[in-house]
């Protein structure tokens, strides 16, 4: 196996580990809105893709313009931990989703595309930075809103 399949078979398994962790009611709870935001990360990179944006080069799935490793693993994963940390408090997420996103906007996608997966093209870090801000406040908002109905029915 080469060095980027192991790279990206990391990215999707290594996160999982840490989801007996979380908790079972944890994962449940936030399972609807970790499925919305890998959804909304699927289609903006349908979007990206076409736009040349950015270029995914994953090896896993090299035919589709889709990192499903990093969508699937980490982003999945992330999105779980940061809502079971900080649900409740919207700064305390709002401040650990800026500062999450500037580190994989900045040093990470660096990383990646050093070892080839992933590459700007005609969107800027800075700009993909404020697209997932303004993603996870939605995110926040669409959580917020199922909480309300979910404690409506009880």
């Amino acid at each position: 196996m080469n060095r980027k399949k192991v790279y990206a078979w990391s990215m999707l398994v290594l996160p999982w580990l840490s989801a007996p962790f979380l908790g079972r009611q944890t994962f449940i709870r936030f399972l609807p809105s970790a499925i919305f935001a890998n959804l909304n990360m699927i289609i903006l990179s349908i979007i990206a893709n076409k736009k040349k944006w950015w270029i995914n080069k994953n090896t896993l799935t090299p035919k589709t313009p889709v990192d499903f490793s990093y969508i699937l693993g980490v982003h999945f994963m992330t999105t779980l931990w940061v809502f079971k940390l900080t649900f409740g408090s919207f700064p305390l997420y709002l401040i650990t989703n800026i500062v999450i996103d500037i580190i994989n906007a900045f040093p990470f996608a660096g990383m990646w595309e050093k070892l080839g997966f992933f590459k700007f093209k005609r969107m800027s870090p800075t700009e993909y930075c404020g697209l997932t801000i303004f993603l996870a406040i939605i995110l926040y908002i669409y959580q917020f809103r199922l909480e309300k109905v979910i404690n409506k029915d009880n």
